[in-house]
């Protein structure tokens, strides 16, 4: 993977970003046993200096290099500007990750990055690393998790596509943005609409509508108005919904990834993938698509409505 050699062979995989909480380590899980399953060869490097308890089997880890702990010890920094500063150590030490790498030649990678979203909004540091990484010839996609629940308030939701268009433009890479923890959404509360309404992002205004009715955000129309038309003007943003636990659900995640970094499988996978998903029919096989998982919830809320119906 020697910088510029045009006769290296590619490599391909995914950067898991996302803010604290999204679910990046379980999905890096999830996904290697995932791949694992249908023959893929899967290399896990966690880039993250504040991860301990790993679930997954790490290959290469950014611990070796640097820790975010022995940071703010000796530096006297705090977590977000050790994380800032733990990035632009490993920038500064590139040849420490390309030895690392090269030992898993032919693998499909996936980085466990940061959760900072300072990282990937403003700072260069972790997109430099992406970069350097093209030159070796890896063809990424970025995988931005976000937590499902920021569905059920619009507030934070028209929140969360600022920081999604943001990551975006700032990473520039391929780009998969996933509501995760979809098992989840009925705790969560009541969407104001139907689920793919969110996952498409459709007409925002709706939205803004929503929010007016809220005395405090009467207040700030205009301004929610402005960001609303920021997003739809660029129209870039728009979500694929994940159970980690559900094998559909993550074969659906996996090519919209593999869609996004130009990886092409072969024939054999493609008969592991066929075999691995007839053998999912039955109680594991919740959520087909979008519209299964919005079923599923809206059955919940009925069944809710009913049983306080019955209390009364």
């Amino acid at each position: 993977m020697s910088e510029g050699s045009k006769g290296s062979s590619l490599a391909f995989g995914q950067v898991v970003i996302g803010p604290p909480g999204s679910g990046k380590t379980t999905y890096c899980h999830g996904m290697q046993e995932f791949m694992g399953r249908i023959g893929r060869k899967v290399t896990v490097v966690n880039l993250d200096p504040a991860n301990e308890a790993m679930p997954y089997q790490c290959a290469v880890d950014i611990a070796e290099l640097i820790t975010l702990p022995d940071v703010m010890e000796n530096l006297k920094l705090g977590p977000n500007g050790g994380l800032i500063y733990c990035m632009e150590y490993l920038e500064a030490n590139f040849d420490w990750l390309q030895e690392k790498l090269a030992a898993f030649r032919g693998h499909y990678y996936l980085f466990d990055c940061p959760g900072q979203v300072e990282l990937y909004t403003h700072h260069d540091a972790l997109k430099n690393v992406f970069a350097q990484l093209a030159k070796w010839n890896f063809r990424l996609a970025a995988v931005h998790l976000v937590d499902s629940h920021y569905c059920t308030d619009p507030g934070k939701f028209i929140s969360v596509l600022c920081t999604s268009l943001s990551t975006m433009l700032h990473v520039e890479l391929p780009h998969v943005n996933v509501l995760s923890k979809m098992d989840l959404i009925e705790q969560y509360g009541k969407l104001a609409f139907n689920l793919d309404y969110y996952t498409e992002v459709l007409d925002l205004s709706y939205l803004v509508d929503h929010l007016a009715s809220d005395p405090f955000f009467r207040n700030y129309r205009r301004l929610n108005e402005k960001l609303v038309e920021v997003i739809e003007d660029y129209g870039l943003v728009s979500f694929v919904p994940l159970n980690v636990q559900d094998k559909e659900s993550m074969r659906q995640v996996m090519q919209a990834v593999d869609k996004a970094n130009g990886y092409s499988f072969g024939d054999q996978e493609h008969r592991s993938l066929e075999a691995l998903m007839s053998a999912a029919v039955g109680a594991d096989f919740h959520f087909t698509s979008t519209l299964a998982v919005q079923e599923k919830y809206v059955q919940s809320q009925d069944r809710a409505v009913e049983e306080e119906m019955m209390d009364l």
